[in-house]
């Protein structure tokens, strides 16, 4: 008898769970209670500057392996676009001065040893500094592990895991901000090269898998929302969508539930899940870049933090951005234009523009909130959790997310 695996939640977890499902054998049923997949990771059309921007500028690095992995399986890897050597230019807006991270193409980070490649006015014992990172436990705070001060903290320690944890770094879990680290900056330059969906990450991360599962005689429903289940003998026997609308589960079927923590707590009472999160704020501007525009580039010094180059847009990510959420958005909106005109070499009045601000973007990564995040197995045998926010070792990021997708199904696929 076929065996059938019920996903609830279309977002980049469950979409990397039900592939890896539908791959392994698995009948499977996509249930996404928005009339859209993706959830945090999606493209959609903006009547504002008439194109297709995304709720986040969100980067991939070539170390993401579960990330990859998934694009590969569903044929969109080379969506994924970037330079051939793991380069980043930054900009200091409070000095005006630029300069060129450069990790080379190695496994090894020798580029620590080469002052033409490091960031400026940084030497070896700087970087030796960050060492107690890599080792450290995930109730430690980043503030207790190392030095947050200094040149190296400025421009780039700070930039990177602002960006990571998406809190201000010494609160942060120093575990995650180590994963981090050994997955990037300890990794070389191969783990490193920046890659982007350059159109779009519902282009190259969404539509495509639910379009791989739909050939595949797979169902990916929307605007089916999961209200509650029912359990005998230690499983989930049924699902109730609302009303009559309700899906017997056979014995051997099972389930992975792939929602955001707020769901996740009130369909299963009991699981833990994380309490605080903090807001992410995009600007994306209707622009043509300059020639030779680097596809992103590092910002400090500013409010911009990473400015981005599209084919037709310049956008930023500002992270950590809950003071950001109730500024007047022409104000904020102008705000960032200045820095992005001094940064991005552009220039002239306000151009279309839009301001996307995702309040609950991620779990703050705050050791107390890590400690809150649940495993992938539940008190229900055939029931297994997904997403960013359950415990996956590191931060809310899309290779996160990916991995947690990965480990639920290969658990299902475990089931006897």
């Amino acid at each position: 008898m076929q065996k059938t695996v019920h996903i609830i939640g279309a977002g980049i977890s469950g979409l990397s769970a039900a592939v890896r499902l539908a791959n392994g054998g698995w009948t499977v049923a996509v249930h996404e209670a928005t009339q859209q997949a993706g959830g945090r990771c999606r493209s959609y059309f903006d009547g504002a500057t008439n194109l297709t921007i995304d709720n986040g500028n969100h980067l991939l690095l070539s170390g993401n392996r579960h990330a990859i992995a998934y694009a590969r399986s569903i044929g969109t890897e080379a969506g994924l676009v970037g330079p051939q050597r793991a380069q980043f230019p930054f900009m200091d807006l409070a000095t005006g001065q630029r300069w060129q991270l450069d990790l080379g193409e190695g496994r090894l980070p020798t580029w620590v040893l080469d002052e033409s490649r490091r960031v400026p006015d940084t030497g070896l014992m700087d970087y030796l500094k960050l060492a107690p990172l890599v080792w450290a436990s995930t109730e430690t705070l980043v503030g207790k592990s190392i030095p947050c001060e200094g040149t190296l903290y400025q421009r780039l320690v700070q930039p990177l895991l602002l960006a990571a944890l998406n809190v201000d770094p010494p609160e942060g879990s120093a575990g995650l901000a180590g994963a981090i680290v050994r997955e990037t900056l300890l990794a070389g330059g191969q783990a490193c090269r920046p890659l982007i969906a350059r159109d779009g990450l519902s282009a190259v991360l969404i539509e495509p898998a639910v379009k791989y599962l739909q050939e595949r005689g797979h169902s990916v429903q929307l605007g089916h929302e999961l209200r509650s289940f029912t359990t005998a003998d230690g499983k989930v026997s049924s699902l109730n969508f609302g009303g009559e609308d309700v899906v017997q589960l056979g014995p051997d079927d099972a389930v992975v539930m792939a929602v955001p923590p707020r769901a996740a707590s009130s369909l299963l009472p009991g699981v833990k899940t994380p309490t605080e999160f903090r807001a992410i704020v995009n600007a994306h501007f209707r622009i043509t870049p300059p020639p030779g525009a680097a596809p992103i580039l590092g910002v400090v010094g500013g409010l911009v933090e990473w400015l981005f180059a599209f084919p037709n847009r310049l956008s930023v990510t500002i992270s950590n951005g809950d003071r950001l959420v109730d500024m007047p958005r022409e104000e904020l909106a102008q705000a960032i234009w200045r820095e992005v005109c001094e940064a991005g070499g552009v220039s002239g009045d306000l151009p279309a523009w839009q301001i996307v601000r995702e309040r609950r973007a991620t779990f703050a990564a705050t050791p107390a909130q890590n400690g809150m995040r649940p495993g992938p197995v539940t008190a229900h045998k055939n029931l297994f959790l997904a997403g960013d926010w359950t415990d996956t070792g590191l931060p809310a990021t899309i290779e996160g997310s990916v991995r947690s997708g990965d480990r639920a199904a290969d658990l299902v696929l475990g089931l006897r």
